[in-house]
């Protein structure tokens, strides 16, 4: 495109002015005619049918009727004024009313015109009407738009006249201007060759389609050159950093990883972690970073992966360090590491917010001179006073839980850069993984340890809690354990407190003293609290753990069987599996228990029936990307990374995978794209990469 055109302030459009532009800015970030011109619709309402009126008062939908005015009336004074026109198409008629601009409306009307009507019917008092109705007058050589396009605006823009109508105006308008001025950055032979339409008769369709086939072949272009570019970004950072950022070489496989392997494995490990391992060396002994994204379901044994990542680190020298993001979490992996490291003789410690003053000196000290050799910890492990001696290895777990300049903190620890694995275990869609993640190298364990077992997953009303209560008490005599788990949505904190205790001491009546002793866990209390509570339920001391969903990560009680999930409807479908994933982690069998009221939701009930049907995390995680949309899916911390106008990934899998497949062919053959004719496809993407923070480093 040219640039200096279509840099040009929004202000400076006919039809625009210092007003309008301010709100455009303000409420849609259209600042230039580029920005206008990207202002995509976000749907069609098709006009190439036209119905009769007995038709159309059976449609529940936008109408299309020709036929004429026979008769206008207005009625009513001042505020309560309006205009009635009855409208026939030669066999029968309908009234049309108009409640505002009665006066403009009136003098535009002629009767015995011939007119094209479109609008929605309503029904008051059993008489149908079709209320403001769009009229342009109509023969049958008249050509009009067949697919109307509908955009996006705001109360304060529609008060202004920028409504869905006063958009297509100033578009329309800006598309006669830009005329042989849109320069395609794809070369002819690469256009003809995956077959696209030509950037210029893409934006013109999109914005005013002739036919339905036209506006899907302009849809793909533009879908298929968004994925394309943000594809090609991520590919060549990788390769930049893969270029730029080197790291310690891991270089030997030593004492600590052999002796833990052959003589204290606690169990065999499986095909997947054994590849995974494979790719982590492979990483770890180039003299490149590593920045590897391992995602596992909930269960699959990553933790025993990152273990035997720390021993690479400290096999060659170095120290590792495992980022979490809550307390619990923290002292979970500290436990399992604890029980690794003793039988290497290892020095491991635990960093959080709650370490006492002594003990955090103590520990700081022996942390800067190498002698604390793995640290586990929350977000403290950031702080500016927590130096290491010589950090090779980094792992954040449940990464998304971190904001990004967060992350970034740990980058700074050393003078060279540490390798950097995350770790998740909320599975994440394939087409999210290839965007959001598509810089990282990326990981999967999706084959189960031996021996757990499938979660038997079922759905009961409040009807049934009785069976449910007896079915617990079953279990318990069977010397199970039990979680009982309610919702906590910020919006309703207190609400949703009330709801914990009012079900605590429903719980309380129905598995009394001393027979049934209770923990309960909740965010208003105190993290020793908290973690007295959770250590009476490890420890077996109490049969039900009551708590809200800070046990969604890290627990790990093996003698729990059964997980209640109280008013289910109200969690994600993420959620859900992972609050599953507590339970199952023994040789006995489990159970999920979705409870509910007798009122869900559409999605609510697609959201249960996906649970009760399917244990595959990655299944139910393209489920809830249907669901929820990136965004949701994301969290706040990384919603604003796709910043996409017009691609769906709920939607737009297949041309992603297109996109992808042929940015990494374009960037083998020509990894700098310093053919002549891919000059512009070069200058474009520089302008991408220029213009954005490079997170990718710290993942």
């Amino acid at each position: 495109m040219q640039t200096k055109f279509f840099d040009t302030d929004i202000t400076f459009l006919k039809g625009v002015g210092p007003e309008k532009a301010e709100l455009l800015k303000k409420d849609f970030s259209i600042h230039t005619y580029f920005d206008l011109l990207h202002h995509f619709p976000f749907r069609y309402i098709d006009r190439s049918k036209i119905v009769s009126i007995k038709d159309a008062i059976y449609q529940d939908d936008y109408v299309q009727i020709a036929g004429t005015i026979v008769s206008l009336t207005e009625t009513g004074k001042q505020r309560s004024k309006k205009l009635i026109a009855v409208f026939s198409d030669g066999k029968n008629q309908i009234d049309l009313v108009w409640f505002q601009g009665v006066s403009w409306v009136k003098a535009s009307i002629k009767n015995k015109q011939s007119y094209l009507l479109f609008g929605k019917i309503k029904k008051y008092q059993n008489q149908f009407y079709i209320p403001h109705p769009d009229l342009q007058e109509f023969n049958a050589e008249n050509s009009f738009k067949k697919f109307k396009p509908v955009y996006s605006s705001s109360e304060k823009l529609s008060a202004k006249g920028l409504n869905s109508n006063g958009f297509e105006k100033i578009i329309s308008q800006l598309i006669q201007q830009v005329e042989g001025k849109i320069e395609d950055p794809f070369p002819l032979d690469f256009i003809q060759q995956i077959q696209l339409l030509p950037l210029d008769e893409a934006i013109h369709e999109i914005h005013s389609p002739d036919s339905l086939e036209n506006l899907q072949k302009a849809q793909y272009r533009l879908k298929f050159e968004e994925l394309f570019f943000l594809q090609l970004e991520l590919l060549s950072r990788k390769l930049i950093n893969h270029q730029k950022n080197t790291s310690f070489c891991f270089n030997k496989i030593g004492q600590y990883f052999n002796d833990f392997f052959s003589h204290h494995m606690p169990f065999e490990l499986t095909s997947d972690q054994k590849k995974v391992l494979r790719e982590i060396h492979n990483d770890c002994k180039s003299s490149f970073q590593m920045n590897r994204l391992l995602q596992g379901d909930v269960g699959s044994g990553k933790t025993i992966v990152a273990f035997f990542t720390m021993l690479l680190a400290l096999d060659n020298g170095f120290q590792a360090a495992l980022m979490a993001p809550t307390e619990i979490l923290v002292q979970q992996h500290f436990d399992n590491f604890k029980e690794f490291a003793n039988v290497l003789n290892l020095n491991i410690a635990k960093l959080s917010s709650s370490t006492k003053k002594k003990e955090r000196s103590s520990l700081l000290s022996k942390l800067e001179s190498g002698e604390i050799q793995i640290i586990v910890g929350t977000h403290a492990l950031i702080e500016e006073q927590v130096i290491f001696k010589n950090l090779g290895v980094v792992v954040i777990d449940e990464q998304h839980r971190f904001g990004v300049a967060q992350r970034a903190k740990l980058w700074h620890k050393n003078k060279k850069n540490p390798h950097i694995l995350v770790m998740t275990a909320t599975p994440i869609p394939r087409t999210l993984a290839m965007t959001v993640y598509g810089d990282l190298d990326v990981s999967i364990i999706k084959e189960l340890p031996p021996g757990r077992k499938p979660i038997t997953t079922v759905h009961r009303f409040e009807s049934s809690r009785l069976s449910v209560f007896q079915f617990l008490k079953e279990e318990i005599a069977k010397n199970r354990q039990i979680y009982i788990v309610y919702p906590l949505i910020e919006e309703s904190e207190k609400l949703d407190y009330m709801n914990l205790m009012e079900g605590y001491e429903s719980i309380s009546r129905a598995f009394p003293l001393p027979e049934y002793r209770i923990s309960i866990v909740h965010g208003k209390m105190k993290a020793e609290d908290k973690d007295f509570e959770m250590q009476r339920f490890i420890k077996g001391e109490t049969q039900i753990m009551v708590a809200t969903t800070v046990i969604e990560v890290g627990v790990n009680v093996p003698n729990a069987s059964v997980m209640v999930i109280e008013s289910a409807e109200r969690f994600g479908l993420s959620q859900l599996h992972q609050l599953r994933g507590r339970v199952g982690r023994g040789a006995e069998k489990s159970y999920c228990i979705l409870m509910t009221g007798n009122k869900i939701s559409k999605e609510g009930k697609l959201r249960l029936e996906t649970m009760t049907e399917s244990q595959d995390g990655f299944k139910i995680a393209e489920v809830d990307l249907k669901l929820r949309g990136p965004g949701d899916l994301l969290g706040t911390q990384q919603s604003g990374i796709l910043d996409l106008k017009i691609a769906d990934l709920t939607k737009d899998g297949e041309v992603l995978s297109r996109a992808r497949t042929i940015a990494i062919k374009m960037l083998e053959e020509d990894p700098s794209l310093e053919k002549k004719e891919l000059q512009k496809i070069r200058e474009k993407l520089e302008n991408k990469l220029n213009n954005k923070i490079n997170w990718s480093k710290i993942s």
